[in-house]
């Protein structure tokens, strides 16, 4: 038979080296210097793209040039001295987590230097009014912070970089959506698949610290505020299916097309164009991405955040084909190279699906069947469900949604899965096979 544990033996031997709590304050000091970064890339992206809308009310007709000059070169310069810091950051740190990957190619993908170029290189992506989000990159910019405890840490401390990036990551999702449940679910459902007994506690205190530095900063508010929530009965079950259904194919389409555009897999004359002339398509590309920003009267610049909290609060001004023209503008500025992120875009696409169907429909539901889509939406682009919607439940505060947004997510993501391969999954086994490594099971 087992002896219960005896309290004061266990909590002497808890404190009977004060190594051990060292090597715990390193790794909290470090998840707090995350959830600092990560706030200071916040003000510095929001800044940024803050100047771009002064260039474009100064006149509209200046972005055509902004735009794909910035573009240009945010691209020459990632592609000359960053290349690592290109895209979400997602496949990267999933990249690095990889047991195959030599050792000596994991500073390609996870790095103190690469978690300074991203924060910079990614802000100026907004700087140029592209469709891109910070969020993503967040969670390379913590982990590259994460990982550079190892060097305090003694060899026998039990902390491993695995342990390190996982907390990193999830710390980067907690801070920048100011989601600390979601960056817990996301650390399960898309980095490490399970925690390990003898370091989750210390990665959950990582992730809530990193947290409470966006709290701190930023107030204890939810992302898109507070929605009011309809009385939902059956008189909304065929919209809130219609927009779940919507949004999976519009995001399995779209994670489809992002990845065949990435890996290259696409053997049109464009994606031979992109390989031999990369900066010469990102300004093109960029140039296609500012005439549809002004078609919209600028509603598909940047991450779409302000477009999402108008349409929640009843005041869209975005055109109908508002959902179209931002797939696509999304699309195009992650083929450009730049680093950016696609939480955010994919967040404004899914909304955009749910107020157009309750246009159609019942406007009385419209924020409810706008939470859904944004679920829906982003669980079928990156097939990770419980991350999608315990992000939105937190961004909207729509606990009184739960099971509805639950639904909608899993469900998108079932579709989804008919459609395409998980996206961050396939541009990280893409990046591991670059670098010599080779995909584990846990993939397939």
């Amino acid at each position: 038979m087992h002896e219960h544990p005896n309290f004061w033996r266990s909590v002497q031997a808890e404190f009977s080296s004060w190594r051990v709590w060292l090597d715990r304050a390193v790794v909290l000091a470090y998840a707090i210097a995350a959830g600092l970064l990560v706030v200071g890339f916040t003000v510095l992206s929001e800044l940024a793209f803050g100047l771009f809308e002064r260039v474009y009310h100064w006149n509209w007709w200046a972005v055509l040039l902004w735009t794909p000059a910035w573009t240009a070169a945010v691209v020459w310069l990632t592609r000359r001295h960053f290349p690592g810091a290109a895209g979400s950051g997602i496949p990267q740190v999933m990249t690095a987590l990889e047991p195959s990957l030599p050792e000596a190619e994991r500073g390609r993908f996870v790095s103190l230097r690469l978690t300074v170029a991203k924060v910079v290189l990614s802000s100026a992506a907004l700087l140029a009014g592209l469709s891109v989000g910070r969020e993503g990159p967040s969670v390379q910019v913590a982990a590259g912070v994460m990982q550079h405890a190892r060097r305090w840490l003694r060899a026998g401390s039990g902390i491993d970089r695995h342990a390190l990036l996982v907390a990193g990551g999830a710390a980067g999702i907690a801070a920048a959506f100011n989601a600390p449940l979601a960056g817990v679910v996301f650390a399960i459902e898309e980095l490490s698949r399970k925690l390990e007994s003898r370091n989750s506690g210390l990665i959950i205190a990582a992730i809530v610290l990193s947290g409470l530095m966006a709290v701190s900063a930023f107030g204890n508010l939810t992302y898109f505020g507070v929605i009011r929530v309809p009385r939902l009965g059956w008189d909304a079950l065929l919209p809130g299916l219609l927009v779940t259904l919507v949004s999976a194919v519009l995001g399995g389409l779209f994670s489809r097309l992002l990845a065949n555009s990435l890996i290259g897999r696409s053997p049109d004359r464009f994606s031979r164009w992109r390989a031999r002339y990369p900066v010469r398509f990102a300004a093109l590309g960029a140039l296609a991405v500012a005439v549809i920003g002004c078609v919209t009267s600028g509603a598909t610049f940047g991450a779409g955040s302000q477009e999402v909290k108008q349409m929640l609060a009843g005041e869209a001004h975005a055109p109908a084909f508002f959902v179209t023209l931002k797939f696509i503008a999304t699309w195009l500025t992650a083929w450009c190279g730049v680093p950016g992120g696609i939480f955010a875009p994919s967040l404004s696409i899914g909304a955009g699906v749910g107020h157009n169907v309750a246009l159609l429909t019942d406007a009385h539901l419209a924020p409810a069947l706008i939470a859904m889509g944004m679920a829906a939406f982003l669980a079928a682009v990156t097939q990770a469900p419980l991350t999608s919607f315990i992000i939105v439940m937190e961004m909207v505060d729509g606990h009184a949604m739960v099971l509805s947004l639950m639904a909608a997510a899993m469900l998108a993501s079932l579709v989804s899965r008919m459609l395409s391969r998980p996206l961050y999954g396939a541009l990280s086994e893409h990046m591991l096979l670059s670098a010599g490594g080779q995909p584990s099971a846990l993939r397939h």
